[in-house]
């Protein structure tokens, strides 16, 4: 029985739509292009510079490892170095945007915190218009599973880490040209922001967000429509772990730790841990995905370097007898003395602040911690050998520093409160301590000051005596 008319025009028009849809699918698949990106910004003109673009880099590349179904792209600004972004484009596979950087008009704000100066440049995101939906991310965060299913959420949606001001750590948008002129706009206009900083620009745009529904994406895979919250799992604030020293958040996947903590406390910092636990974590990321070649050849140069200060200072022991001008000691002893122990005390602030700043930031904390310790070690080296102090009391502050590593490190604590009144105590006990041998350590130089053949006469050679031998 063959087909009505109406029944052949019903099969021809699926099979056009059927056609169509194949063409579009496949046209999508050889250009690479994808409805949906995690989304990073980049600005230069801080400290830090340098610490964001491995973080960016390290986040992006544990996205890929993952296997996101999503593009990577990054919100560069222009002045980003172009070999930064050579890197980028070619060894991570991300899509870099570049942008100016947008006019932040609350520069001039009482609280305006100035490394939060360009971060308007969020906004950009809104721009992105030909993705369906876009994650817009901070460098700070650590993925720990997928979350491609935020693609289903509205026009916007975000986590509130505050009970009442959610955090722009993380949040999901649908990019439209309307919304960015607006928002363009508004700056242009100064909206009021309580704190100048893209945080408080979007808490004022979507002010209602607190009373919009929590996501909860359908099984279907479609997408929804208007604003959500989302549950805290997206943005697990890292301040809830050291609490508990465990994860507790009962709402949502648990899948994005955020550190919006001080500057000098993000995750990637060598000394980070076991100060912060969760530093470690970063590590291990890192080591997986970029790895710490462009670091290695300083850390070689460096642990060379103080062991061979080490060696050199056991093998000659040099004097103060430079330093010494006459044997006068009615006029000349006590500020000889003075002089004597403000230059050990600051010879020894030297020799454990010149290591901290000499290696480089991002470096794994088991490397950094023990190149530290070596480079203190072989600058104290210097100070008992020139000042001819007794080892073990200037080594004292050094030991009390390893010991502490190993309390903070311990991994078996019931809690964070255990952990910190353990760390108190056992800083408690150290400080008497460590100010014996500070005490020790200006009575040594007391004696070697009242040695009067250690000071001869400016100008008037004098014969080692057996007493000034003993002291080599």
């Amino acid at each position: 029985m063959g087909l009505s008319r109406s029944a052949k025009r019903v099969l021809w028009f699926v099979l056009l739509c059927l056609t169509v849809v194949c063409v579009v699918v496949a046209t999508e698949e050889e250009d690479g292009r994808r409805k949906h990106a995690y989304v990073a910004m980049m600005y230069m003109g801080t400290p830090r510079d340098y610490e964001f673009y491995v973080a960016t880099r390290v986040m992006m590349r544990s996205l890929a490892r993952l296997g996101v179904d999503a593009d990577r792209v990054v919100l560069a600004s222009v002045d980003v170095p172009a070999r930064w972004v050579h890197t980028m484009q070619k060894e991570d596979g991300l899509k870099v945007v570049s942008v100016e950087n947008l006019r932040n008009p609350y520069e001039k704000q009482g609280n305006f915190d100035k490394r939060f100066k360009l971060t308007l440049n969020k906004l950009y995101a809104w721009s992105l218009v030909q993705y369906d939906r876009v994650v817009m991310i901070d460098s700070d965060n650590i993925f720990l599973q997928k979350t491609d299913e935020l693609f289903q959420c509205g026009e916007f949606c975000a986590v509130f880490i505050n009970p009442c001001i959610f955090h722009t750590g993380l949040f999901v948008l649908q990019p439209s040209t309307e919304v960015f002129k607006h928002m363009v706009h508004e700056l242009e206009i100064g909206r009021e922001n309580p704190d100048g900083a893209d945080q408080g620009f979007l808490a004022g745009y979507f002010p209602d967000l607190l009373g919009r529904p929590m996501f909860n994406p359908p099984e279907n895979g479609t997408k929804l429509v208007g604003a959500y919250r989302l549950p805290l799992g997206y943005q697990m604030d890292a301040s809830y772990y050291y609490l508990k020293l465990r994860w507790s958040i009962p709402c949502g996947p648990n899948s994005v730790i955020t550190f919006p903590s001080a500057p000098w406390l993000k995750p990637w910092y060598w000394w980070s841990w076991p100060v912060l636990p969760l530093g470690l974590s970063w590590h291990e990321q890192r080591r997986q995905n970029l790895g710490y070649g462009s670091e290695m050849p300083v850390i070689l140069i460096q642990s060379l370097l103080y062991v061979g200060i080490i060696a050199v200072t056991r093998l000659a022991r040099p004097s103060l007898s430079k330093l010494c001008y006459n044997r006068r000691p009615e006029k000349n002893t006590s500020f000889l003395l003075s002089m004597l122990k403000v230059a050990t005390l600051w010879s020894m602030l030297a020799a454990y602040t010149v290591p901290f700043f000499l290696i480089p930031r991002t470096i794994h904390p088991l490397l950094g911690w023990p190149l530290y310790l070596l480079g203190s070690a072989a600058l104290n080296s210097i100070v008992i050998n020139v000042f001819l102090l007794p080892p073990l009391a200037v080594l004292t502050t050094w030991l009390g520093l390893l010991g502490a590593l190993f309390v903070m490190a311990y991994p078996y604590y019931s809690d964070g409160l255990v952990r910190a009144l353990v760390v108190f105590m056992y800083a408690f006990c150290c400080s008497p301590v460590v100010w014996a041998s500070l005490v020790k350590i200006m009575g040594s130089l007391q004696v070697l000051v009242e040695r009067e053949a250690y000071f001869p006469r400016l100008g008037e050679p004098t014969p080692p005596t057996a007493e000034f031998t003993k002291l080599y």
